[in-house]
């Protein structure tokens, strides 16, 4: 097993995370990382010994754990409007594609990998994906990044902040998800929907996804 830097507990940690639904239930575990927008970017390392993570922080740790199972290491950027980017890692399993991700939001987490596209995937979250005024803002998804392009900066162990990577994210393309048509005529989420998606926040009005 390669050990891409990490030392003999470390990797304890990530042998017990033998399947992409354990990685996980690993990171719904960690408190949500409550540290105001911009404070922190930490490296899957950080993440182990901190035991905290944001959605960067937990899409980064996702593709780790999933490299570590010979998955290839790649993270999504879902664009939004009136609202902050979510980020995912993303695996492709038995002709699907499924999604590993922190999150505040309820419905903003896990996929199954039955989604033939990365469009088909990114489209699962649109109606879980609202702001405070129950707007649904998700609009477009980037291409699959794989971060071994990372690996020279040692995103996987690195005591610093790793903010290169969701710098390079927002800075490439990004595919829309709707026509001009489809946004003006958008609805508003029902106020049931919206409380059923916060079930289990940690953090208040503002905070990331």
């Amino acid at each position: 097993m390669t050990t891409y830097g990490f030392n003999e507990r470390e990797l304890r940690t990530f042998r017990s995370l033998k399947t992409p639904q354990k990685i996980q239930r690993f990171l719904d575990d960690l408190p949500y990382n409550l540290e105001p927008n911009g404070q922190t970017c930490r490296s899957p390392r950080r993440v182990l010994r901190d035991r905290t993570a944001h959605c960067a922080e937990g899409a980064m740790f996702g593709a780790a754990a999933l490299r570590l199972l010979g998955f290839p290491p790649l993270i999504l950027d879902l664009e939004s409007v009136r609202d902050v980017d979510h980020i995912l890692a993303v695996f492709h399993l038995r002709g699907g594609w499924g999604a590993i991700a922190k999150s505040n939001f309820a419905g903003l987490r896990y996929r199954e990998p039955v989604y033939r596209t990365l469009r088909e995937l990114a489209l699962s979250y649109f109606d879980n994906y609202y702001n405070y005024a129950r707007e649904r803002t998700l609009r477009g998804y980037s291409r699959a990044v794989d971060l071994t392009r990372f690996d020279r900066i040692e995103w996987m162990t690195r005591e610093k902040d790793v903010w290169e990577v969701p710098t390079y994210l927002c800075g490439i393309s990004h595919v829309p998800l709707l026509t001009g048509q489809q946004e003006r005529h958008l609805t508003r989420l029902d106020r049931r929907s919206f409380l059923a998606g916060q079930v289990g926040r940690a953090s208040a009005p503002g905070e990331e996804r």
